[in-house]
């Protein structure tokens, strides 16, 4: 952005013709923080799906059984 488009930009009253022309094909400072916020999101479920399996993991071959519960006696 130039300076004459800066100082376009702050001229009152032109914002759609703005979104229109210059932003058109660019994805929005909203769309851009709901996509980010979602992709953070995605990845902390799957780090905490994949911790959890760990954890799993480790529980059942502490108890020499590999399986989720113990035999009756």
């Amino acid at each position: 952005m130039g300076i004459r488009d800066f100082a376009r930009s702050l001229k009152p009253g032109n914002d759609a013709e703005l979104a229109r022309t210059q932003y058109a094909g660019r994805e929005s400072a909203t769309d851009r923080a709901n996509r980010k916020d979602r992709e953070r999101r995605s990845s902390r479920a799957t780090r905490a799906a994949r911790r959890g399996q760990a954890w799993d993991a480790k529980d059942r071959k502490q108890d020499g059984q590999g399986e989720f519960y113990k035999p009756a006696r």
